[in-house]
């Protein structure tokens, strides 16, 4: 990269777009719109003592503490060195983006930025003023710049490292970003490197919050134990130990609140123990509920379930890189009508999701709502298995996770129900249930035949569910004339596809969706990739998952945040 006066130029990034695609779809598998990586019955993790909700200070005041408990720790507190739900949980509450996603919504609206345009290859960005980091340093366009420079420069001083472009960077920023022009304290252009759609919603994702250039001059890549942003709290004591993340009301934040004067997140693994401290009054929200503990919290005196409709997708994957069988249509409509995935959300997941018909969720622009979901039906699964000539049946290997997922919260009784459905028409499963990071690694790989597998949306644009889970993102050359599928070794290839999946037309149309800027046209492009998506099915698609939180009756204003948050800075204590 070079730099000439307050212009920031970046080109030799873009082979990168591909593996960052790749690593994105780890972060959408990790939740980015809500984790679930514990057990309704498993160990138990860093439960230690809760705080009470208020404390009494040395003046003899009090101060109002919110309780969040989750299962998960947060690895890490630098917002650019993670894809996981954890960190952004509590990093959405120190850090601001340049956009925000208005809370409960995805429509757009103002963060740093207070005004923001996008035409052809350029975004206008006018910046927020008098806005101050912790450190009571002044926000200006250079710390956009600073943080942009550490997340992709390889000649920048305060470069983090291949590590992290590896994770977030190049798919929220690097890949599409030419040149940063300066105009000023509070006015930047932003030129990309191609008309694209989605660029203004990935400035609203929580991997493209804005670092303190001080701090990042002070702390270099060790932001993680000293985080510096504009957020409504920031840090009073990480205990990495123990789990637990306590932060303090920031008294010069610029929005809406805070309204308590403490956050401390809480780390209990097993779910059902989550939900009976929460009906105990030791922790005031929790989230990564299955449907045990979300009964739980539905029968508790002092709590509410708190649902909405979620952004996200669970399906069971088609290898057709590793299996012939998989390669003919008619064998995967076949496996589509073989296995009930009525029965699957209504009786294992308890009702907390609906049936799945297509790679989009139902409120995501581009869902077609013509498209039903496949229908339970033996017999025509067996009729296309017989023209496909497979009437004898075959056995392949099912790789699923063993943590409950938001999408799949039940997924070993999901693959035993999916093994019993399938040896009706003569399949035989053979389950291969890992823990989560393993699984990961292993169906990146591409080693499965079929995978279990989900997606949170990171900005709830069509794109990052059809480009980013399904287009193989290879060049011209590493495909084959007539075939819809692509090896895992191409150069390039797009791991997140955990099908191989190919087709050259759902390609075209989901290239066009990610590079015009008409909203008519593009819910077009994606009815029609949709389509073609359900018909050629390599995805069985299983459900769209409500989120569940559990909420203490004595919480006021909290609102589920589908994409991004939770927003704590709204929420008060009665």
């Amino acid at each position: 990269m070079s730099q000439d006066g307050n212009d920031v130029s970046r080109r030799r990034f873009l082979t990168a777009a591909g593996a960052a695609a790749a690593t994105a779809g780890l972060a959408g598998c990790s939740g980015g719109g809500g984790e679930d990586t514990t057990t309704e019955s498993g160990e138990t993790t860093g439960e230690g003592e809760t705080d009470q909700t208020e404390t009494e200070t040395e003046d003899g005041g009090s101060t109002s503490v919110l309780r969040y408990g989750r299962g998960s720790h947060s690895p890490t507190l630098d917002f650019q060195n993670s894809t996981s739900g954890e960190v952004a949980k509590v990093t959405e509450q120190l850090y601001d983006t340049l956009i925000n996603f208005e809370p409960g919504q995805s429509t757009l609206t103002q963060g740093l930025a207070t005004e923001y345009s996008l035409e052809g290859q350029s975004a206008s960005i006018t910046l927020r003023e008098g806005v101050m980091f912790h450190n009571g340093e002044e926000f200006t366009a250079e710390d956009f710049v600073a943080t942009y420079r550490r997340f992709v420069d390889s000649d920048y001083e305060y470069y983090a490292g291949d590590d992290y472009v590896s994770a977030y960077g190049p798919f929220t920023l690097g890949s599409w970003i030419d040149e940063i022009q300066v105009d000023g304290d509070y006015s930047m252009t932003i030129q990309l490197t191609q008309s694209y759609a989605p660029f203004l919603r990935n400035l609203a994702m929580f991997a493209a919050s804005v670092h303190s250039l001080a701090a990042i001059e002070e702390y270099g890549t060790d932001l993680s134990s000293n985080p510096v942003g504009t957020g409504p709290f920031q840090l009073s004591n990480l205990d990495d130990a123990n789990e637990r993340i306590r932060l303090e009301a920031n008294s010069e934040y610029w929005g809406e609140g805070p309204n308590v004067d403490e956050v401390v997140f809480v780390t209990i693994g097993q779910n059902s123990t989550r939900a009976q401290s929460l009906a105990s009054g030791e922790l005031d929200i929790i989230d990564g509920l299955g449907a045990q503990s979300s009964v739980q919290v539905e029968n508790a005196s002092n709590a509410n379930l708190v649902r909405t409709e979620g952004i996200n997708i669970g399906y069971m994957a088609f290898n057709m890189a590793s299996r012939e069988e998989f390669r003919d249509r008619r064998v995967r409509q076949a496996v589509s009508h073989a296995i009930n995935t009525e029965a699957i959300v209504n009786e294992i997941y308890s009702g907390f999701a609906t049936q799945a018909s297509q790679p989009l969720p139902p409120n995501v622009l581009g869902h077609n709502d013509d498209i039903d979901p496949y229908p339970y039906d033996p017999e025509e699964a067996q009729r296309l298995l017989e023209e496909a000539g497979y009437g004898d049946g075959f056995s392949f290997e099912l790789a699923t996770f063993q943590n409950p997922r938001g999408y799949n919260p039940s997924p070993i009784q999901t693959a035993e129900t999916v093994a019993s459905n399938l040896g009706e028409i003569g399949i035989e499963v053979d389950i291969n249930q890992q823990s989560f990071g393993p699984f990961l690694e292993y169906t990146a790989q591409g080693r499965h035949d079929a995978c279990f597998l989900g997606w949170y949306t990171d900005n709830a644009d069509p794109d990052n569910f059809m480009y980013v889970l399904l287009h193989p993102q290879v060049e011209e050359g590493e495909l084959t004339e007539g075939q819809d599928w692509v090896s895992f070794d191409a150069e390039g290839y797009n791991t997140s596809n955990r099908s191989a999946w190919a087709n050259r037309d759902y390609m075209d149309l989901v290239e066009q969706g990610q590079s015009t800027y008409d909203e008519a046209e593009r819910e077009s492009l994606y009815n029609e990739a949709n389509q073609i998506a359900h018909d050629e099915a390599p995805w069985v698609y299983l459900d769209y998952a409500d989120e569940l939180r559990g909420v203490s009756n004595r919480v006021s204003g909290f609102q589920i945040a589908a994409i991004s948050g939770p927003y704590l800075n709204l929420v008060s204590l009665n």
